[in-house]
């Protein structure tokens, strides 16, 4: 009998190659259907039942009926991530206005947290689309995420890194997204899906020679992204982490 293939969204970012390496170099991709999508897009998948498992940003964590973290392995950052960003023209003093990546839900969250709690600035949030990154001006800033913050970053003379705001005022890492399932999966299928993602971070030089990584230009040096600045491990202090993360995000629902 020919067994369902179980539905995961994984995000379509630089970020998330040792991943998809390590599920495509698996036999777990003969009894899964994966697509490649935007954060937001991932989320909405889990929330609307059109996967059984994404990559979620984990601000959409709470909104679904029935979640499980199934992972030990995760987005995450435990010093400057360089690809989550809010960028501008002036100081965070001097910021009037913010746009928000529309490719995003946590890193969105997390700009409206630090803005109150720890920036303590009033500003108007906008919402964008496509090319926004290109049309920030005068008091504006923008929160801009994924492989297009590593490419503009250096456009503006302020970019704060929003991974290392969250670490500076909270002695805690971040976690941007994680493994999030709606249903229960069982313990052989995380078991093996555990061992394929493990199997993608141990090779990060077979990860780089496989894919393409020439949308980053010369704006960084792949390896050191992926071993330095995103750190994958789900450990208890990035747990600790999320959990307040998700503690300050009731302010805003």
């Amino acid at each position: 009998m020919q067994m369902t293939k179980i539905r995961i969204s994984a995000v379509s970012y630089t970020n998330t190659l040792p991943f998809i390496y390590g599920i495509e170099n698996s036999k777990i991709i003969n009894h899964i259907e994966l697509s490649k999508d935007i954060p937001s897009v991932c989320a909405q998948k889990l929330l609307d039942n059109k996967v059984d498992l994404g990559l979620i940003p984990v601000a959409v964590i709470p909104k679904l009926n029935h979640s499980e973290i199934i992972s030990d392995y995760c987005i995450g950052a435990s010093g400057p991530v360089r690809s989550v960003i809010l960028a501008s023209f002036k100081p965070l003093n001097e910021i009037d206005t913010i746009y928000l990546d529309y490719h995003s839900r946590s890193s969105v969250m997390l700009t409206r947290i630090l803005a109150k709690r720890f920036w303590k600035i009033n500003v108007k949030w906008t919402d964008t689309s496509e090319g926004f990154e290109n049309r920030i001006k005068d008091n504006e800033a923008a929160v801009i995420i994924g492989d297009k913050a590593l490419v503009v970053a250096n456009n503006f003379p302020y970019v704060y890194d929003l991974a290392e705001e969250w670490i500076k005022n909270t002695d805690l890492p971040f976690v941007f997204a994680a493994w999030v399932s709606n249903k229960n999966l069982g313990e052989t299928f995380k078991s093996e899906f555990n061992a394929a993602l493990k199997n993608g971070i141990e090779h990060i030089d077979d990860v780089i020679r496989t894919y393409d990584f020439s949308v980053l230009l010369n704006h960084i040096d792949t390896k050191t992204y992926l071993e330095k600045n995103i750190d994958y491990q789900l450990d208890d202090k990035k747990i600790e982490g999320m959990n307040l993360f998700l503690e300050y995000a009731k302010d805003f629902q």
